[in-house]
Order: structure tokens, then sequence, then C-alpha cells
């Protein structure tokens, strides 16, 4: 029997464990923070009573008297009410500022009434019909209805307060004005600031132990994991012959040796298809050329001079045998072509020009369900293309046109130039060389061609 230990799942189920002993911990830190929420919530409760015991001993219709201008403050209301402000303040003593604000026509945009600091001079002072942008404070804006209190610490043009509010209501309990409280923040921001100093030290510690515990796991789980992912990339860009070291008694060994067997089964299943294919191919290209005399042997050239330019541009080697495979397909749209159009002697008219312009698109259609790869594909499709964008069927032109299918295209005119067909004779080598190096850079890119011009000086002339 297996030890026990060795398996993946003991040893997650440990992790677990592990974690949640370091969410336990940290949750000590939520429960503080709660508890700090807490005492927030009974100070802003007792900022309501405050506020609203004050509001009850106003008297509404002295409110309504107050002029709202400079001059209010020497009014006898005015003065009646500053003093009932004045006590309240003096009898809580937490109590920063005490104030009494209405409404104006615009709805975040209220006036002083009462303030006792504007009577006795302070520092901070608010004149009768001074304005105020209450829009700020939500809670303030609720205040004109109800009790209520800030949310949080606000910070205004007096400093950073605790605030509570409650309505002043007139006889018929309409509500006329807010009457303000303040009490100093400093106390609960200090009370704020080490609970989040204690926070940030757990979490710290917290961050630094599950770093702790990754490395330790990392070395007998990450590691191979990262060396199964790097796995299926290999085989993913083509390389089935790809296995994977790891010498394990548990899940991930067991993973690692079915990964292999696939690799493997994967390879053996690409060679059949490749030979498959190949020999598609090959029968797909007599067909075409036993109906065009003339071209026969014109899908093996291409083929044969486009793989000397590959090779001579340092085309993968991988690539080279599939390359070759497309390369001889290149023309395989012209089975959907009449034989008419293909061995007509005469000049083409408008319709059969059209007709021979679409044997690209119908290649790619054909080869379409069995050929996965999109540059693969561009060589049957677009190797009419010219480099100043001249070409057919898309038009493209200069480094959209891909190297291997710019490749195609100076091998393709190269054979149709040297090989007779039924509107002309064949060209000599020196005179299709005189055309290729005439059209370098307008027809054809201009190191495909200097790279093809090196290909000829090496191949003897036949």
């Amino acid at each position: 029997m297996r030890n026990i230990f060795h398996s993946f799942a003991v040893r997650a189920t440990a992790v677990i464990v592990l974690s949640m002993t370091a969410l336990v911990f940290l949750s000590g830190i939520l429960i503080y923070q709660f508890t700090f929420r807490s005492q927030f919530e009974g100070i802003r409760e007792r900022l309501k009573v405050i506020a609203q015991t004050a509001a009850l001993t106003v008297d509404a219709d002295e409110v309504r008297k107050v002029p709202l201008n400079v001059q209010g403050v020497k009014t006898p209301e005015y003065q009646h009410i500053i003093d009932q402000l004045s006590r309240i303040k003096a009898a809580n003593e937490q109590v920063k500022f005490i104030y009494i604000l209405t409404k104006t026509d615009a709805s975040d945009i209220w006036h002083f009434l009462a303030d006792p600091d504007a009577a006795g001079g302070g520092k901070h002072t608010s004149f009768p019909g001074d304005r105020y942008d209450a829009g700020r404070f939500p809670e303030l804006l609720r205040g004109f209805d109800r009790p209520s209190a800030d949310k949080k610490l606000e910070v205004d043009e007096w400093g950073k307060t605790l605030s509570g509010y409650a309505p002043i209501r007139d006889a018929r309990g309409q509500p006329i004005a807010v009457l303000g409280v303040d009490i100093e923040a400093s106390d609960i921001y200090a009370v704020e600031k080490e609970v989040m100093v204690r926070a940030l030290i757990t979490l710290a510690a917290g961050i630094i132990f599950a770093l702790a515990l990754g490395f330790l796991i990392s070395s007998r789980v990450v590691a191979p994991i990262r060396q199964l992912i790097a796995g299926t990339r290999t085989i993913a860009e083509g390389n089935l012959h790809h296995q994977v070291q790891i010498a394990r008694g548990d899940e991930i060994g067991e993973l690692a040796e079915s990964f292999n067997a696939m690799a493997k089964s994967l390879d053996i299943s690409r060679k059949k298809l490749v030979s498959y294919f190949f020999d598609t191919v090959k029968s797909l290209v007599t067909v075409l050329e036993v109906r065009d005399q003339y071209t026969l042997g014109h899908s093996e050239s291409v083929a044969y001079f486009s793989k000397k330019i590959a090779s001579k541009m340092g085309i993968d080697p991988q690539i080279m045998e599939v390359f070759r495979n497309v390369t001889l397909l290149h023309d395989i749209g012209k089975v959907g072509v009449r034989d008419s159009v293909l061995n007509k002697p005469e000049n083409l008219d408008e319709e059969e020009w059209k007709a021979i312009k679409l044997h690209p698109v119908l290649g790619e259609q054909i080869l379409k369900p069995i050929l996965q790869d999109k540059t693969m594909l561009a060589v049957i499709r677009n190797h009419h293309e010219r480099f100043d964008g001249q070409g057919y069927p898309d038009g493209w032109a200069g480094e959209q046109i891909p190297l291997l299918v710019a490749i195609v295209s100076v091998a393709d005119s190269f054979d149709a130039m040297t090989s007779t067909r039924s509107y002309r004779k064949a060209m000599s080598r020196e005179a299709a060389v005189e055309q290729l190096v005439k059209n370098r850079g307008t027809q054809f890119r201009p190191d495909v061609v200097d790279a093809f011009l090196k290909v000829l000086a090496e191949e003897p002339e036949v």
C-alpha cells in the first residue's frame, strides 16, 4: 500500500488546514475592527440624541424671525438662540461646534442661521445668511427630515469632524432648519489609525506566513506542475517527441506518465497524418498536371526552388517538409477551372481571366479542412500577391505578405517564365532573371529575389 503521505490529496488537505489557521489568525483583526465600528456607531447615536435634544429646545418662531444677514446677530431672537446653543455646548464637553442651518432655493446650498462662535468672536465664525455647501454631506441633507449623523469622519472649512443633525420643526411639525453638532475627530482618528496599523501588521504577518508555506511546498508540488505546463507548451509548438521527466509516486507522477503516453500517441498519429497528406498531395498534383500538359512538372519545380530559397534565407528546417508539400499544391485551385480556359492559346477574355484569378481562393477552400496553419493556407491563397499591393486576391503589400508566401511567388513566377505555355514560348533563364531583377521591389520582395539569385548561381543551367 502506498504511503498515505505520498498522496497529493493529503498534502493539499494539509495546505488547506494551514490556510484556515491563517484565516482564523486574520479574523481576529476583523473582530477588532468590528468592535471599533460598534464604538463608532455608538458615538453616532449619541450625536443624534444630542442634536435632537438641542433641536427641541429651539423655538421655531424665533428661528424664522432672524434676518439672514450680518445684522441678524443684533436681534433679540438671535441672542436668545445663541444663549441656548451655548448652554448646550457647555453641557457637552465633547461638542466642538453647534450651529443652525436652513435651506435656500438651491438644494445643495444652505444658509447659516446661528453660530455661537460668531457671537463670541471666535476664530471660526459664521453669520446669518452665510452660504454653506451642504451637498458635500449626504447625512446633513437627510438631517432636514430626521435625526442623522455622518457615517465617516468628514472634512470641511472647520476641520475634520464627526457631526450629528436633527430637524427644527414648527408647531405644525414641519421642518424649517437643521441643528448640527460637531465633535473633535482627533480621538476617533487616533483609534482608527491604530486599528489600521495593527491590521497592516497582521496582514503582513499573514502574507509572510503564506509565502513561507508556499515556498515549502513549491519544490514538491508547484515545480512539477510548472514542468508539465512547459511540456504542454512544447507539445503545442509541434515537438511531439518531448517527454517530461517527473519521477514521483503520487498523482502528479501518474499525470506525468499519462502526459508522456499522450505525446507518443500524438506523434504516431501525426506521422500517419503527414504520410496520408503527402500521398494525397501527390495524387492531386498528378490530376491537375494531367489536365494541363503545359504545366507538367511545374508544381515540383516551384516546390524545389521554394525549398532552396527558404533554406538560403534560414527558414526553420522543421517547417521545410510541410512547406514543400503545401507548395506542391499552390495551384490546386485550378481543378475548379475549365480545361478550355486552362489550355486556351489565345488571350483570355474578362470572364475567363476572372475564373483564373479565383483559383487561389478555391485552393484555400479545398485545403482548409485539413490544413490548420494560417501561414501555409496563405501560401495557397496569396501566392499571386505583389509587393506593391497590385496582386490578387486580397491586395496585400510589403511586409503584410508572409515570407513563405513571397518565396513561392518568386519561384512560381520564375518557373512560369521559363516554361512553355499554350499562349507563349518559354523565356531563357537569363531573360527570366532579368525580369526578376526588373520587378524587384515592385512585384517581388527584394530580399527573396536576392536569395533566389544566389540559389540560381549555385544551380547548373539545364
